[in-house]
């Protein structure tokens, strides 16, 4: 896990450091080391410089790719070539594991951000093929791998990743990211035909050409309908990002004039006909394997545990997987937990410690620091974020790096694949009620009311809001209270130029069947947010963060597994619960409630700081640029005084003002 940076060019320029301005911007995500890496001239031979946090003896060693000075000023005449690296030392600690990093005859060079978890495997097999190898590092398996296999080597990774690859003999490049864009990589280019690509959007601010630039569609979909990372924009106009599953692999001339983007990797529907039996067991057999293959570090290992199902059975499978190899270590799990009752999961996290015996830390995310905090966590977020959550997120974070933990897995992706969440019951019952199975859908709409105490407004609104045309949908869920395509009296949309849309209904989250609901979460409107965050959270505090549920041999059987496997009535998550019957404790394989790492927002809105959330509102209203109107005011009001039903979206609106006077972005509108 670590932190990339590269600059593209074909014109004259003078480079006054600005790779390293970049790489030192991503230094949260790369404390270890650092390394530089320019091509220049017309032979594009490489100079090998390294930095103030470059270890000494990475620069006394004999690799191919040890630096040999220091980074500095340079000017470039024609064809320019910059690699930079920020490591978080993770698997082969030692400076074989230095970055940029090449091959013996220095042809094929890498900057990398990620983990290869089968990298084991694959080195035994190009180990074969009589590839040799000079570090214990999967980035080294990269750069055999793509001369063993081309591009197809992508196909072959199992992990998450994002990296720059450059062929100097060729004058190629393969930029790629992995399956689900677990690891980010953005792309820019500066008015003075600089191409700059980067694990972080604030890595663009140390280039001269840069201005954040407000991407007023993205802003509208953000603030309206809380959703971002839905497309390949950013809410910085001009900055795109590669989706998951993408890849560029063209000539140094072609990325220049047209960076051609295509797919590698298009997630299967593929229909797997077996028993739910039989499903559960291979449920449990790949998502142990997962588990397994990333539990592999050269580094302290924890999971985050919430107390929900998908956390606990990872905590689970690690502490029996530890077990079986008699591994004497002190399994680390880390919480946090809430004043409010509520949302505070401290009696289903004390049965997982029960039963597994590992040591749990857990914090109270002080209501105190939320505002004092606020401007640098938007800061490492790069982009407003849609609730408190994420606040507490970073304090788990922060207290696994306070015990050591360099890796902490969680159950980032299980919800989405498994219909985990509660408008799953819509998909479900649009489903039921297009193929007329009325007495099903009676009885399982019974079940959900019983059980989840769910309106009956709600269950009318999940099970029309998949079979209703867009013109009766939208004004059904303007009565609800819920987010449409009317413009809303606190927002400015022609200040922002953006156009009154449903981008859920754009991605296709009115879906005809739960697979189809689960495949837009996985790829669309759900996944890439979470994914967003959990990167920026763990990556402030150096820790590198994995998620077993996105193996993707497990999405891809889940997602092809029956709807009526996944939910069914009120029980979401059905295939899973019954793979970890026996592994998980009973209080948490049968529990019908989801949290998560929730905060008591509505508590802190309420009654415990409102007037420090209208304070803060007030300031967003300001710094809007006339984005956010006076009547912000009256809905936080409204929610305060409770006349409205409590939702998140004041706090977009204030996480949304604190992004743009951190990063003084302006409205071109």
């Amino acid at each position: 896990m670590c932190g990339i940076a590269a600059l593209f060019s074909s014109k004259p320029l003078t480079l006054h450091r600005l790779i390293f301005d970049m790489n030192t911007m991503a230094k949260h995500r790369g404390p270890d080391d650092e390394g530089y890496t320019i091509f220049l001239g017309p032979d594009l031979r490489p100079e090998l410089l390294g930095g103030d946090d470059t270890p000494s003896y990475v620069y006394g060693s004999d690799l191919a790719y040890a630096p040999t000075a220091r980074v500095g000023l340079f000017h470039s005449d024609g064809d320019f070539v910059a690699l930079a690296h920020r490591r978080l030392a993770i698997v082969d600690v030692s400076a074989s594991g230095h970055q940029p990093m090449t091959d013996v005859g220095q042809r094929y060079w890498v900057v990398y951000n990620g983990e290869i978890y089968n990298h084991i495997e694959l080195r035994a097999e190009l180990e074969a093929r009589g590839y040799q190898f000079v570090s214990k590092s999967d980035t080294e398996v990269i750069i055999h791998g793509y001369r063993e296999w081309g591009e197809d080597c992508l196909t072959r990774f199992n992990g998450m990743f994002a990296f720059v690859l450059f062929d100097r003999v060729l004058r190629r490049v393969l930029i790629a990211r992995d399956r689900f864009g677990i690891k980010p990589l953005y792309l820019w280019s500066g008015s003075d035909g600089l191409l700059a690509i980067a694990s972080e959007i604030k890595q663009f601010s140390a280039l001269p050409s840069w201005r954040a630039r407000l991407n007023g569609q993205r802003a509208y979909e953000f603030l309206n309908w809380g959703l971002f990372d839905h497309t390949d924009e950013t809410l910085f106009a001009g900055v795109r990002q590669l989706r998951g599953g993408e890849m560029i692999a063209c000539s140094l001339d072609e990325l220049l004039e047209k960076m051609p983007i295509k797919c590698w990797y298009r997630l299967p529907l593929v229909s797997m006909v077996e028993s739910f039996s039989d499903a559960a067991q291979r449920v449990c057999t790949l998502l142990e394997d997962s588990v397994r293959l990333q539990l592999r570090a050269d580094v302290l290992v924890g999971s985050c545990l919430s107390g929900g199902l998908d956390s606990s059975s990872i905590v689970c499978l690690a502490n029996r997987l530890l077990r079986k190899a008699n591994v004497d270590a002190f399994q680390k799990t880390f919480s946090a937990r809430s004043t409010d009752l509520q949302v505070d999961e401290g009696s289903y996290i004390e049965a997982v410690v029960q039963c597994t015996g590992t040591a749990n830390f857990q914090v109270i995310p002080p209501l105190s620091q939320l505002f004092e905090l606020l401007p640098l966590i938007a800061w490492h977020q790069d982009e407003p974020f849609g609730s408190t959550s994420i606040f507490a997120q970073w304090h788990v974070f922060q207290l696994a790096a306070q015990h050591g933990v360099r890796v902490m897995l969680d159950g980032q992706g299980a919800d989405e694949q498994l219909a985990g969440y509660h408008v799953f019951h819509a998909a479900r019952f649009g489903s039921l009620l297009r193929h007329l199975h009325l007495l099903t859908l009676v009885r399982e709409i019974s079940d959900v009311r019983q059980i989840h105490d769910t309106s009956t407004k709600q269950l009318l609104a999940y099970v029309f809001s998949s079979v209703l045309p867009e013109g009766v949908r939208q004004p059904l869920r303007r009565l609800l209270g819920r987010s449409s395509v009317a413009v809303p009296e606190w927002l400015d949309i022609r200040r922002l130029g953006a156009t009154a849309v449903d981008p859920f209904d754009v991605a296709g989250s009115r879906a005809s069947s739960v697979q189809e609901l689960s495949r837009t979460q996985l790829l669309s409107t759900n996944l890439p947010m979470l994914l967003h965050w959990e990167d920026r959270d763990s990556m402030a505090h150096a820790i590198e963060a994995r998620v077993p549920f996105l193996d993707h041999r497990l999405v891809e059987l889940v997602l092809g597994l029956p709807d009526g496997f996944k939910i069914c009535g009120a029980t979401t998550k059905m295939v899973l619960r019954e793979a970890m019957r026996g592994i998980l404790p009973d209080a948490i394989r049968s529990r019908t409630d989801k949290i998560g790492f929730a905060t008591a927002e509505e508590q802190w809105v309420r009654y415990e700081v409102p007037k420090a959330f209208r304070s803060s509102l007030e300031e967003a209203v300001q710094v809007s640029d006339g984005v956010l109107r006076q009547h912000a005011l009256r809905v936080l009001d409204d929610i305060i005084d409770g006349r409205r039903a409590f939702s998140f979206l004041p706090w977009r609106m204030i996480c949304f003002g604190a992004w743009m006077k951190r990063f003084d972005v302006q409205v071109d509108g």
